[in-house]
């Protein structure tokens, strides 16, 4: 982890590296302890590596084949990178960039803030450029791949002179085996101040990208999340453990090693039953009916939860049977919670998926029509068949085709031997998933209108059609009728995607927005938890321009702030960043806002006056809470 540095202003901050660097020029050498440690290191490999600190703008664009083959070879990372992008981009993006790399520092997605890319020389941070140490010298992406730990380079501390108005955090993705596969990197203008929240939010996000590579390196196995404490389940701190139909153990990752206290090379080929005990068959065929279990093993008592099973069988037991009908209605209820409307409208959606109509899903981003789809498959005739997801707006427009409809081996530079099975006809008899279908490019509408209508495909490069047959789902956060009208979607699409229309509500237009945060707990929470009156109504009050998803994240964030046994949840367990957030809402009532003065009253009081006392209890810093006081007494 990358040591605290003292918080200073941005101009210091540049002063004191630009010294350094007229040092390093006039004298050829570095000056000793001015750098951070980690920083003086780095600048020495950049040395090394023959830079220049003063070297100007490299702009390096692959051509498009060797673009096309490098997102192709990264696809595993890119999806299950995605949606952590696009949660970063709603909290962060508009200040900063949130990119993506691979494990040799080449950038695969670039989000946010691009306007930062052409106004102020960063041409070169585009998708296919390398952003090596040995490249570009000290540097998030590059930095953070050669020490493989999350790291912080703030202002002026690039090696390159022309990067010292950015500063950036850098944290490395692995793989199941615990290799380096990526990079995750949140980068903006000026000094970071509160580094930690930022480092926070990085690493869990990475954190969830590892989780979904275990279920995409393993689809046939199960994947089980443990710890000692049931609380840090889903947490960025659980382990993680890939076993086979038969109980072994196909991958570990770092935090699973730690709380077993095993190597992976001690811990990967080991049976279920020798760190389980005796039960495991048995332990496991009650965990993968679903919730939390806890055993007491030879490394002491630990909670498990299945977050993935095999389709088939459980570990040397029966074949699971499939869920009843009555469990899947069960679902979009709980989606629905008390809004009858919309209650209705997912019944619609369900019966119209049923008469084969595609189903259209409306909504803002974070609504959930991820998993409104998924509802809707789930509870179809087809729940047993294939469920595919496509992000329209997540594939480069150059992808798209072969990724949709997939190619035959040599069907261009660069394509892979035997060729790939295109994402329409992984889907075949099951559903297919057209998510943000409105940021579909033109060229390809066509060719997807063909298919919806006469239900075949052929793949590139290939001569024969293959039938398809799929249940269609699209969704999208534009409008799409205004987008016809300007002619960047094509109308006869529009309409024949535009079977059922379902436009799911925002969080602040729901009517059971306490019941939904409820139910968003208790999804997160391995056991019974509360929120105490005040946080209750912020939350309730709070606008949630992220939506689902973003009540998702804080509440996550607020649950792993908890100590041991704590099951109230206060204002306390908020970071500074999130309760100067939720706290700054144009919905905030006037209850709220003396609930949290008074709040703060008590602190102050309880503690004879004592302003640190006082912001440690409340779990904020000495200028969060004079900030808060200069607020809420405005």
């Amino acid at each position: 982890m990358a040591q605290s540095i003292p918080i200073t202003t941005e101009l210091d901050l540049l002063q004191e590296v630009r010294q350094v660097r007229q040092r390093l020029l006039s004298d050829g050498q570095l000056p000793l302890g001015v750098l951070r440690a980690e920083i003086d290191a780095s600048w020495r490999r950049s040395i090394d590596h023959g830079l220049s600190c003063m070297g100007e703008e490299s702009v390096a664009l692959q051509h498009r084949s060797d673009l096309e083959l490098l997102l192709a070879n990264n696809r595993l990372l890119i999806d299950a990178a995605t949606p952590e992008l696009e949660y970063l981009v709603s909290q962060q993006g508009k200040a900063s960039l949130v990119i993506l790399g691979n494990a040799e520092a080449t950038v695969l997605l670039v989000e946010g803030q691009t306007e930062f890319l052409d106004n102020f020389g960063l041409r070169d941070l585009r998708p296919g450029a390398c952003w090596s140490e040995s490249a570009r010298g000290t540097n998030g992406l590059g930095t953070a791949l050669v020490e493989a730990q999350p790291t912080l380079i703030n202002c002026g501390e690039h090696y390159l002179d022309r990067l010292s108005r950015f500063s950036c955090i850098s944290v490395p993705i692995k793989d199941p085996q615990g290799q380096v596969i990526g990079v995750l990197d949140l980068t903006r203008e000026g000094v970071l101040t509160q580094p930690q929240d930022s480092l926070a939010t990085l690493v869990l996000a990475a954190s969830n990208i590892e989780s979904r590579l275990f279920g995409a390196c393993y689809p046939e196995h199960s994947v089980l999340a443990f710890h000692t404490r049931p609380q840090y389940l889903g947490s960025a701190w659980h382990g993680l453990l890939a076993l086979s139909l038969d109980g072994e153990v196909l991958a570990a990752n770092e935090q699973a090693c730690g709380l077993l206290r095993l190597s992976r090379q001690h811990l990967v080929g080991r049976r279920s039953s020798e760190l389980l005990g005796s039960q495991s068959a048995q332990f496991m065929a009650r965990l993968l009916q679903g919730g939390v279990g806890s055993l007491q093993t030879a490394k002491g008592e630990f909670f498990f939860k299945a977050l993935q099973m095999p389709r088939c069988a459980s570990l040397g037991t029966a074949v699971s049977a499939p869920r009843p009908q009555a469990a899947k209605r069960r679902s979009l209820d709980e989606l629905a919670g008390r809004d009858e409307r919309f209650a209705r409208s997912l019944r619609m959606a369900q019966q119209g998926l049923a008469g084969d109509l595609p189903v259209l899903l409306l909504g803002e981003t974070g609504t959930g029509k991820d998993v409104v789809a998924r509802a809707l498959h789930q509870a179809s005739a087809r729940a047993d068949k294939p469920f595919v997801a496509v992000n329209c707006a997540a594939i480069p427009e150059g992808l798209i085709e072969s990724e949709l409809f997939g190619y035959r081996e040599g069907a261009f530079t660069g394509s892979r031997k035997g060729g790939v099975v295109g994402r329409l006809m992984q889907a075949h008899g099951g559903t297919l998933f057209l998510d943000e279908i409105g940021d579909m490019p033109l060229s390809m509408q066509a060719r997807l209108l063909r298919v919806l209508q006469e239900r075949k495909v052929a793949p590139l490069g290939a001569a024969e059609e293959q039938d398809i047959d799929v249940a269609v789902i699209c969704a999208t956060h534009r409008e799409l009728k205004r987008l016809v009208q300007e002619k960047s979607f094509r109308e006869d699409l529009y309409y024949r995607i535009n079977g059922i229309n379902l436009r799911l509500p925002a969080l602040r237009e729901r009517d059971d927005v306490h019941g939904m945060i409820l139910a968003v707990l208790g999804k997160l929470s391995n056991e019974p938890v509360s929120l105490d009156k005040t946080l209750s109504e912020l939350l309730c009050q709070y606008d949630w321009p992220g939506n689902i998803r973003q009540l998702e994240m804080v509440l996550r964030a607020t649950l792993a702030m908890r100590e041991a046994g704590e099951t109230l949840l206060g204002l306390q367990h908020l970071t500074d960043s999130l309760l100067e957030e939720l706290t700054s809402s144009s919905r905030q009532p006037c209850s709220i806002r003396e609930s949290e003065l008074e709040l703060i009253r008590s602190a102050l009081e309880r503690h004879d006056g004592n302003v640190s006392a006082a912001a440690d209890s409340l779990g904020i810093s000495r200028a969060t809470l004079y900030r808060k006081l200069k607020q809420l007494r405005a």
